[in-house]
């Protein structure tokens, strides 16, 4: 498995494992066991998610060492502001029952984030994270926001695929020091992505699917990715693509498939954002 080191030096695997939308407990705590069993020790969930609980279940059953696993969760807009980021985090640290996560994310650029950063930079001043971070953060705000704390982030967790590919949001990423998490990594199939012409015609040179060729992608861009699935075989197919690399070629002609704007979440759309402030934690 391959890793990447962040700004603080702490050491993330570049293939993790996603349970977005799977909310059914005994479902959720299947595929996070299965996930485990495949090779992924990247799980990332959120308080949004509904399934903190499941996913505890599920890692305290593992016979895997705490120390080789890498847990994110997130806070909800509902959960911004310093201290209602402290009670939050708490009640995450408490269902998936750890003593304490490994990444803490802001999960919207929205509502009292900077209250949020200062509650976040605490836990991890105390130790109980070990490195903070945010999501769906435009080049804009992630800026604005790693020019006004004390401890920048280590992660932007964005929506990146083929077709929204962050050419220079990661620009600015990398020059303020903060790496690049992918969430749906892989479109979440729109864009007809697993029968994808070009991703087809590239994987069939390596007897790969068009998903495993969409992940090798990522990685070689030294982007991390949590692909997400309920079925062991397609977890299996997803962790397997340490055996091929994409030539220069290969990356140019899936650069060309950039649609350079967002395909699944408009956050710039007032609907989707006021949508988004309708959504609360459910665990």
């Amino acid at each position: 498995m391959d890793y990447i080191a962040l700004n603080n030096g702490v050491k993330m695997p570049m293939l993790g494992f996603g349970v977005f939308q799977v909310t059914d407990p005994v479902v959720c705590e299947r595929a996070v066991a299965d996930a485990l069993s495949v090779g992924y020790r990247l799980i990332d969930t959120a308080s949004v998610y509904g399934n903190e609980c499941a996913v505890g279940a599920a890692l305290r059953k593992s016979t895997i060492p705490r120390e080789d696993l890498f847990i994110t969760t997130k806070a909800w807009i509902s959960e911004m502001g310093y201290d209602r980021t402290l009670r939050a985090f708490d009640a995450s640290l408490s269902r998936l029952g750890l003593d304490y996560i490994d990444l803490y994310l802001i999960h919207m650029p929205f509502g009292d984030y900077y209250g949020a950063w200062r509650a976040m930079e605490r836990l991890y001043s105390e130790g109980r994270v070990r490195a903070i971070g945010v999501c769906n953060f435009e080049p804009d705000r992630l800026m604005d926001l790693c020019r006004n704390v004390k401890v920048i982030p280590t992660v932007d967790q964005v929506e990146l695929h083929p077709y929204t590919q962050q050419v220079e949001a990661i620009r600015i990423m990398h020059s303020l020091g903060v790496r690049a998490e992918a969430w749906g990594p892989l479109a979440e199939g729109k864009n007809g992505l697993f029968v994808d012409p070009v991703l087809r015609a590239i994987g069939y040179k390596y007897g790969k699917s068009a998903a495993q060729v969409v992940l090798r992608w990522h990685l070689q861009r030294g982007v991390v990715a949590i692909p997400k699935s309920v079925h062991r075989e397609r977890m299996v197919e997803n962790y397997m693509i340490d055996d091929f690399s994409l030539s220069a070629e290969e990356m140019t002609q899936i650069t060309a498939l950039d649609t350079e704007h967002s395909v699944i979440l408009d956050l710039h759309a007032p609907a989707e954002v006021e949508r988004l402030y309708q959504i609360k934690p459910l665990d």
